[in-house]
């Protein structure tokens, strides 16, 4: 199953999301997000961030949980590229992101965003697991 792939909007970038069960879903949309804000491949890392989030709901939870990511990579300036959901319920998150400072990354930045939307949202079961198309502001 492929991570994810880009569709076309205006003014924004979406992404649709698949995973084969919710942890791999949210994995995945932060795996896309960092994909788009800089070139991941063979991407190894030092740095290790532990993430908690909460929120009403499940879609919430989805953006909560990649705007803290978003938080961080400005705040810290780090790329992260690997994302291990440890705890996942429809109201809270606990995960470990895995990646480098930017520093050291520079070249690899690619484009900038500014924030995951709510708009069209919706977290969907499918035959093979679950979906999600994301907004992102850019």
């Amino acid at each position: 199953m492929k991570r994810y792939e880009q569709f076309p909007h205006t003014a924004d970038i979406g992404v649709r999301v698949f995973g084969k069960d919710l942890k791999e879903l949210f994995g995945n949309a932060a795996f896309a997000m960092f994909d788009i804000i800089a070139d991941l491949e063979g991407m190894t890392g030092e740095t290790t961030e532990t993430i908690n989030v909460e929120a009403a709901d499940r879609e919430g939870l989805l953006v909560a949980w990649l705007d803290e990511l978003l938080y961080l990579f400005y705040t810290k300036q780090l790329i992260f590229y690997r994302f291990d959901i440890h705890e996942l319920s429809d109201t809270a998150l606990r995960a470990s992101a895995i990646g480098r400072p930017v520093a050291t990354n520079r070249n690899r930045l690619k484009t900038e965003i500014k924030a995951a939307t709510y708009s069209d949202l919706t977290i969907k079961k499918t035959a093979e697991g679950y979906s999600v198309e994301v907004i992102f502001d850019v």
